[in-house]
């Protein structure tokens, strides 16, 4: 069962008129216990290093997206424990599932005063749009009807807002053959529907541990690495990389405007077991 899609949009007041700053963090792939690994990387502190970095920022951020692979067990403690680590963040936070993730167990814990539910954002002179690509039991991802219909609407309703769509699975190849395997496999419908909506500029997603950011036909499209673990571009077979884990600053602009920036954690080392060939 795919996760209940929100009737009612959420809306935040921006801290700035002119733009509104977001942050990406993504496939932090939290365990249930607080030891568990991935790749011989611990994974709570990777995330924890990337959320304190955020959180040192000058420019406070609007809002964060969590966009999938949250957790690598789909346990109730680790969705417990982002749950409660968002909310120390004092930011607004919005999430939506992974191939990893459960959407059902999600919905229980994810939620409190500062982490929602919620799949429809306005914000200054943008929606935000968060769409569940997840299909149970499966490493692809694919977008239900329900989800292609619900975007649909959101497009139609709010013709004026410049509109940020994001899904955890890539709707475009990004170079790794065993990747591009495993993303969205019904990415035509995607893009069949967002190019009919010039509001929409851009298309942000997780899933592949790598930078990703080109622009076609006006609509930029954009992957961010993982909290954790990176996975080698342009690989054959799977294979992790050296970057640093990191995360992705978005500026939305209200000229309908996309500037964003990778940032890493390179004050601290992190091991990855490069002789483990899955995850």
């Amino acid at each position: 069962m795919m996760t209940k899609v929100e009737k009612i949009p959420h809306e935040i007041q921006p801290n700035r008129l002119d733009v509104v700053r977001l942050v990406q963090i993504t496939d932090s792939h939290i365990f249930e216990a607080p030891e568990g690994c991935l790749l011989g990387l611990n994974t709570r502190d990777s995330f924890e290093a990337v959320c304190d970095r955020v959180k040192r920022e000058e420019w406070r951020p609007d809002a964060i997206l969590a966009t999938g692979d949250l957790s690598q067990d789909a346990s109730p403690e680790s969705y417990q424990y982002l749950a409660d680590y968002f909310k120390g963040m004092d930011i607004p936070t919005f999430w939506l599932p992974g191939n990893h993730d459960n959407p059902e167990t999600m919905e229980l814990y994810l939620s409190n005063s500062k982490v929602l539910a919620a799949k429809q954002l306005l914000i200054g002179h943008w929606q935000v749009i968060l769409l569940d690509s997840s299909v149970k039991g499966k490493v692809h991802g694919n977008l239900s009807n329900e989800q292609l219909k619900f975007l649909e609407r959101a497009l139609k309703r709010y013709p004026d807002k410049h509109t940020l769509v994001t899904l955890h699975h890539q709707p475009k190849d990004v170079g790794s053959i065993w990747l591009d395997q495993i993303g969205l496999k019904n990415h035509e419908a995607l893009e069949n529907i967002v190019g009919q909506f010039p509001q929409v500029k851009g298309v942000l997603w997780g899933h592949v541990h790598q930078e990703y950011d080109k622009k076609f036909e006006g609509i930029h499209w954009i992957a961010s690495p993982s909290s954790c673990v990176q996975f080698k571009p342009g690989s054959e077979d799977f294979s992790a990389g050296v970057e640093a884990p990191g995360y992705r600053y978005i500026n939305l602009y209200s000229d309908g405007r996309i500037e964003s920036i990778v940032h890493r954690i390179d004050n601290m080392e992190f091991t990855v077991d490069y002789s483990i060939k899955g995850y």
